[in-house]
């Protein structure tokens, strides 16, 4: 579904053992351990690591990581397992491990503990633990569509027919479906939690991530609100230099390399996001890092 695109594809760079593989095999390894402990009823699991009102009330704030890697049954987890393995290796390939993995457990995070305090203030349409990876996952969904709005997804509907999309299109079908399902509960789904899960994966690539790329330019911020038609304002004799060879970093003032390559690239980011950024932009950004050390 995903593999043709360039933030797919395994480079010399990748690690063979990726965070995304690493939450696979954890949540399949604590189904399995979970299904054997319950079914011969040797460790009150739901007690312990379902996450539940009553739970936290007694300080188990550990079921706020732990009822992640649990499942209500086989087709739970799996679809969580399928939707984690298309999504995370292309976040976890824009974001590098680390940064992953606080979205994804951020996301559940906060989107179990969103349920569990509807749960504690209406008990009759929220009540009951809180078990699987949705949030978490649902989180992954909206840092796609947010990192990559425009990627077209092709979407198997109960398993068989095939049916294409945006990434942006599928965010709001999630956020609608999370909303009726709170203003109509049914089949103990915990969509509280999913639209929590949601938001906060969005809030992350949102505030996080693109924001970060500015805080990291203290010394650039400031030029890049100047308006673009200093930027622009150019000889056409300098045009037809610039068309025949574009100047290493290493070439120029720091000033007049800001001006050139820095501003237009932090103007793209604030219009259309960091997901819009070509390999060469990044690596420009790099070297304005790079610049702003040396000061």
């Amino acid at each position: 579904m995903l593999d043709d695109r360039f933030y797919m594809r395994s480079g010399s760079y990748a690690p063979r053992w990726s965070a995304t593989m690493a939450l696979l095999v954890t949540n399949a390894v604590c189904f399995l351990l979970q299904s054997v402990l319950e079914f011969y009823r040797l460790f009150p699991v739901a007690t312990y690591f379902y996450l539940s009102p009553d739970g936290l009330a007694h300080g188990y704030v550990w079921q706020l990581v732990t009822f992640q890697f649990l499942h209500g049954g086989f087709w739970h987890l799996a679809f969580n397992l399928l939707v984690l393995y298309f999504f995370g290796r292309a976040i976890e390939s824009a974001l590098g491990p680390g940064r992953f993995l606080k979205l994804y457990l951020a996301s559940g995070t906060v989107g179990g503990l969103v349920q569990t305090l509807l749960a504690w203030v209406l008990p009759g349409l929220f009540g009951g633990a809180v078990v699987g990876a949705s949030a978490g996952i649902f989180g992954l969904v909206a840092a796609f569509a947010t990192l990559f709005p425009e990627q077209e997804l092709t979407l198997l509907l109960f398993l068989i027919v095939p049916v294409s999309m945006r990434a942006r299109t599928l965010l709001w079908l999630s956020i609608a479906v999370a909303l009726f399902g709170i203003l109509v509960p049914m089949d103990n789904v915990a969509n509280a939690a999913h639209l929590a899960g949601i938001f906060t994966g969005w809030a992350y690539i949102y505030w996080i991530i693109q924001r970060d790329v500015f805080s990291r330019l203290p010394s650039v911020r400031p030029l890049a609100r100047r308006p673009r038609e200093l930027v622009r304002a150019s000889s056409g004799k300098r045009s037809l230099w610039q068309g025949r060879k574009h100047p290493e970093s290493d070439d120029l003032p720091p000033a007049e390399f800001i001006s050139q390559q820095v501003d237009p690239i932090l103007d793209k980011i604030s219009a259309h996001g960091i997901q819009s950024l070509t390999e060469r932009e990044r690596k420009i950004l790099e070297a304005a890092r790079a610049k702003m050390a040396k000061r």
